[in-house]
């Protein structure tokens, strides 16, 4: 398991990544119902998983902790591709290991060219394709 900071619900925001049920996740929603009488104010998140896509919703105190993954960026070297998997090693650690190729950056993969990517919790993701 990476690392993850807990981190107030009542303070994220679409676009920030969370932990749901032990998946790293990107927040799409939030909605933070006012506190009733005894109350305190509760908070939904709605969040996709950035792996699987699946889509996953808390509903929490807003003074409550949820675990924020501790994102690394690294960049590697595509070695060879295969599919929609490229074979890359990293640019530090010359660690190679196969990486699937987002649909946005197909056009843009090709063989030597360098990429980031970003290990989340203990998933590595292509996020983007460096510029020659």
């Amino acid at each position: 398991m990476g690392d993850t900071v807990p981190k107030s619900v009542g303070s994220l925001q679409k676009g920030n990544y969370v932990v749901i049920d032990g998946v790293a996740s990107i927040v799409t929603d939030t909605q933070t119902s006012r506190p009733g009488k005894h109350g305190h104010a509760k908070v939904r998140l709605v969040a996709v998983g950035i792996i699987d896509g699946k889509k996953r919703e808390v509903v929490m105190p807003g003074h409550d902790n949820i675990d924020v993954p501790i994102i690394e960026k690294k960049t590697a070297q595509v070695l060879s591709i295969n599919g929609d998997i490229a074979n890359v090693m990293d640019s530090e650690s010359f660690e190679t290991f196969d990486l699937k190729i987002p649909e946005e950056l197909k056009e843009s993969c090709k063989e030597g060219s360098n990429v980031l990517y970003w290990i989340i919790l203990n998933d590595k993701v292509m996020k983007q394709v460096k510029p020659e």
